[in-house]
């Protein structure tokens, strides 16, 4: 029979990380809570009978985000057979709040003291033994990240789920244990006694989630809330208040007995901190931070990259040696060009980015560790408070940069369904790493390799998000006050290989797979329908039969709806259609047809010589225009997401309605944007017509209208305040 244990903790105590060197998984590791949004189960490695639950990260075991619901409902619903309490030692008290109410259900429990070298380098004592007297359960030292401990916080986690011993409860007040007492007399005369102290205490400060679950008579209800009512009146507080303090007070005494700081006036985090989280040099930073990283992997280092595997591996070397092969073992010529042009040539396009986006995951994956992203965090809380959001909507947009999904589903971290809704719906404006091909082959074939280009994709993401952040905090269905954002921040450290490495190696990997299963599948369906015509009856096009294409005759049907945004050809409105399946595809697209091109196609390029693997999106489909193929990427960035995203923004909202009204708005938002971008871009270069220059004013109007509109909310609470006084 198999033993069950729980992984419990404050978010950001390096839970995953133990989670990851007991099991050998490999889930992602991050510096912000949400990374863990859903229960994950995994075998410990030494003992494959014993099945270990990472659950999300909480601060207590009263539920108000969606994860905190998860951890909770597994605690009490599923029981398991014993919880290891992950804290971080460099925060005992923070840490040990969610403790003791984890002691109160009675489910055998041993504590893992995380980042005891942390504790140790600045010179603090934390009493073991005396803490683990204190707890009465065993505590035992880990450094997750170093794999210190972990074997031992195994194997007493194994020894305590096989033993009696439960627990050990703090001692409330003497007329507060009265009244669980008496609490658990009059609603919990028939359940199990490892759990009536648990559900006493939630009685007691009236969780509705555990009163909804009981389903207990008016009259009971009545008799409990006369007992909380005494209690109140004694201590002048409400009951939750009164259990809080009771808790701090007992926190406090044992931190005293048990951990001894030694007197530092600044930490070199402290230092650090005093400039890149400074109120006037934060953002700056930031900006220089991610132009570096850009320029790193998109302008220098990634450039050369794409040049040699697009231009050299696959444009010299793979697709002529693939396409001569077939040619001398007698294979007819659409088989030839079905496999040399459209599997391996769009195919390639798209790999020919994993070096690109490798060092880009990579230097992400480097700032995550370190410490710093997770000040990005704090820096831009400031940023979207004024907005009325909170800044836990900002972490969302950070683990966005490698994949939207997960970025979606960390919105479960936000406890208030409106801003959740928020966060969701402007996700994907972040770009993530499907999205950084579309990016880099703009800037590679238009711009040169510029990292500006690349550094303003990413800000324009962030942009779009505030905007809409201004936009719908006035509408009726978002309007509210954000909710308090508490996050710890971690010390800075040097990071830890096999995390870098670990976490490159995951998004590299996921963005792989895309390119041999949904990439490949629509490159197929790029060759048929761009080798077959209908004209003079369906025909496979040669040059002895000509004739306009089925993806050029559908291209061609749908390029009018992107003329006013700059990218009318029909090459460019499949690839962006066809973008909503993968983002990756808007690539595989000009891949494909790059390499099916007719040899006198007028393929001229504009930007780097080194870069003629992208001369397909030259002159030819960008109107010989700059300012087309950058409104092509902004709009390619912030329209609706691939199906994947799709799926998730679908399970998070819960409601067709909703998802339907998040997709539309991102598509109109992005078709906006770009056509503001495109036609004054025209108009300010001389070559703008009046119509459409007409219909951007009009578009700029409105959004500026939108954005200084007045906040009804605002003016309810001036006069509100106006009546008080």
């Amino acid at each position: 029979m198999s033993i069950k244990i729980a992984l419990v903790g404050n978010p950001n105590s390096g839970k995953t990380t133990l989670f990851n060197s007991l099991t050998g998984a490999n889930q992602y590791v991050g510096n912000w809570p949400g990374v863990t949004v859903e229960k994950k189960e995994g075998k410990i490695k030494k003992n494959k009978d014993v099945i270990l639950t990472d659950l999300p990260g909480i601060y207590s075991l009263s539920p108000y985000s969606m994860e905190e619901v998860v951890a909770r409902s597994y605690l009490v619903d599923e029981r398991p057979d014993a919880i290891i309490n992950i804290i971080d030692g460099t925060n005992l008290e923070r840490n040990l709040y969610l403790t003791t109410q984890i002691l109160e259900m009675n489910i055998p429990t041993v504590i893992a003291i995380n980042m005891m070298d942390i504790v140790e380098k600045r010179g603090d004592k934390i009493d073991i033994e005396a803490l683990s007297a204190e707890l009465g359960c065993e505590v035992i030292e880990v450094s997750a990240l170093r794999g210190k401990g972990t074997d031992a916080i195994a194997d007493a986690a194994i020894s305590a789920a096989s033993g009696a011993k439960t627990s050990h409860p703090l001692s409330f007040s003497r007329d507060i244990e009265v009244a669980l007492s008496k609490i658990s007399a009059i609603a919990l005369a028939g359940m199990d006694e490892a759990k009536k102290r648990f559900y006493a205490v939630k009685l007691f400060e009236r969780d509705e989630k555990i009163i909804a679950q009981l389903s207990l008579s008016k009259e009971k209800l009545a008799s409990i809330e006369s007992l909380i009512a005494s209690i109140e009146k004694n201590y002048g507080d409400d009951s939750v208040a009164v259990l809080t303090n009771e808790r701090y007070e007992y926190i406090t005494d044992v931190a005293k007995k048990t951990c001894k700081k030694k007197s530092v006036a600044l930490t070199v985090t402290d230092k650090i901190d005093r400039i890149v989280t400074n109120r006037f040099l934060a953002l700056p930073i930031f900006v220089f931070v991610m132009w570096f990283v850009y320029f790193i992997s998109i302008g220098s280092i990634g450039d050369w990259t794409v040049g040699f595997m697009n231009d050299t591996l696959f444009g010299e070397w793979i697709v002529p040696a693939v396409s001569a092969g077939l040619e001398n073992i007698g294979c007819a010529e659409w088989l030839v060009s079905l496999i040399a042009d459209g599997i391996v040539g769009g195919v390639g396009a798209v790999l020919g980015f994993v070096p690109q986006m490798l060092i880009l995951f990579l230097l992400l994956a480097l700032l995550e560790d370190c410490g710093y992203m997770s000040r990005v965090a704090f820096i831009m809380d400031r940023v979207f408070r004024k907005l009325g959001l909170s800044g836990k909507s900002f972490i969302p947009l950070l683990i966005g940069t490698g994949c939207s999904v997960p970025g979606i589903m960390a919105s479960r971290t936000i406890e208030q369904e409106r801003d959740r809704r928020m966060t969701v719906m402007t996700t994907s404006f972040i770009p993530c790493g499907a999205k950084m091909p579309i990016v880099s082959m703009i800037a590679g074939a238009l711009f040169g390799g510029s990292a500006w280009i690349a550094t303003s994709a990413y800000f324009v993401g962030i942009g779009a998000v505030i905007v809409s952040g201004l936009i719908l905090k006035k509408t009726k269905p978002f309007e509210g006050k954000p909710a308090p954002f508490v996050m710890e921040l971690p010390s800075y450290h040097l990071p830890v290989a096999t995390n870098i490495l670990r976490t490159t190696w995951e998004r590299g990997w996921s963005f792989i797979k895309r390119a041999g299963t949904v990439i490949l599948a629509a490159s197929v369906i790029i060759w048929v329908l761009n080798s077959l015509s209908f004209e003079g009856g369906l025909h496979y096009i040669t040059e002895d039969r000509a004739g306009a294409s089925i993806l050029e005759i559908i291209g061609t049907g749908i390029a009018f709806l992107f003329r006013p945004l700059g990218f009318g050809s029909w090459q460019a409105a499949v690839a962006t259609v066809l973008g909503l399946v993968v983002k990756e595809e808007v690539v595989g697209v000009f891949g494909s047809l790059s390499s099916m091109a007719d040899a006198d196609l007028a393929l001229e390029l504009v930007g780097s010589a080194d870069s003629a693997g992208f001369a397909i999106i030259g002159l030819e489909f960008f109107g010989g225009s700059r300012l087309s193929g950058f409104s092509f990427l902004v709009f390619n960035l912030l329209c609706a997401p691939c199906f994947a995203a799709m799926g998730a923004i679908r399970r998070e909202m819960n409601n067709a309605k909703w998802t339907a009204f998040a997709i539309s708005y991102m598509c109109v938002f992005a078709y906006a944007v770009s056509l503001m971008i495109y036609q004054l871009g025209m108009l300010f270069t001389g070559n703008g017509n009046v119509v459409g220059s007409i219909f951007a004013f009009i578009t700029l109007a409105v959004f500026v209208f939108m954005i200084v509109r007045p906040d009804k909310l605002v003016k309810s609470n001036k006069k509100d305040a106006l009546l008080d006084a």
